[in-house]
């Protein structure tokens, strides 16, 4: 299996089709598995490159604390391993933290920028009900099972999941296939999403971005997108109507097309 070194953590990393990079950055808890829905389309047009970030998957899982910081170089070492200067780069949820700090790091690896219902953290972040993250993260003592029908109305709006039964098991069948993450991982994890802040620094990122989210988002509100939007300078955003958390998925088609139309305007 194809792995790239961050110091002593090992990466788990896949490469599917050609062409420009593309680098896609998965949430809490996700990993390679969580872009089921992304790479068919991408590899048609890019050298598409998904991994499990530290703490998930196949990746090494050390014990916390993670930063965001962490996380970033880890993707860098990435496009390192592999001899990519820079990619395109799409990152949701806890990955469009991760990319926001890898633009910030090495604003030279990254061509342009997609953030998927995610915010920039710090004072300036706009937090879901208290009640809602605590039902969450409370994973303790339950199955793989368990934890992804508990958050299947977080993730997804009423309507998807009345209308589009097949594609919320197409999601279920993934999730479940993919390995557990074990508790002190996924604790590390939400310590980095919680560490996180980046608002100050964003009004100084040189980087073509497009922001993008659910307006029924319950895990990182709308709100939240207009204020990178703000922040970064010649952002676009892109709402979803009706759309929840997981736009990979309950917006697939369109997500994935508002994607590569960006990517194409800035190819060159």
């Amino acid at each position: 299996m194809p792995f790239s070194l961050s110091g002593k953590i090992e990466i788990f990393y896949q490469v599917h089709g050609q062409g420009a990079p593309l680098l896609l950055i998965s949430g809490l808890g996700g990993g390679s598995w969580s872009w089921f829905g992304q790479v068919p389309f991408f590899r048609n047009h890019y050298r598409t490159i998904t991994f499990d970030n530290r703490g998930a998957g196949r990746s090494s899982k050390p014990p916390g604390p993670y930063t965001m910081v962490e996380l970033a170089r880890d993707a860098a070492g990435i496009l390192d391993h592999l001899g990519i200067p820079s990619a395109f780069v799409m990152g949701l949820s806890m990955g469009g933290m991760l990319a926001q700090e890898l633009a910030l790091l090495a604003p030279e690896r990254v061509r342009a920028l997609v953030l998927g219902c995610t915010h920039c953290g710090g004072s300036e972040k706009i937090a879901p009900d208290p009640d809602v993250i605590a039902r969450f993260a409370a994973n303790t003592g339950l199955s793989q099972a368990q934890i992804i029908d508990k958050n299947l109305p977080f993730l997804f709006s009423e309507t998807f999941l009345e209308e589009h039964p097949d594609r919320v098991a197409a999601y279920r069948k993934v999730q479940l296939n993919a390995p557990l993450q074990p508790e002190h991982a996924f604790q590390a994890q939400l310590q980095a999403i919680q560490t996180f802040s980046a608002c100050d620094r964003l009004p100084g990122l040189r980087i073509p971005t497009l922001v993008v989210t659910g307006t029924e988002d319950a895990l990182v509100p709308a709100e939240n997108a207009r204020i990178l939007e703000r922040l970064i300078p010649g952002a676009r955003r892109l709402e979803f109507q009706g759309a929840g958390h997981a736009l990979h998925v309950e917006c697939r088609d369109r997500l994935n097309e508002a994607a590569h139309a960006f990517f194409s305007e800035h190819a060159s």
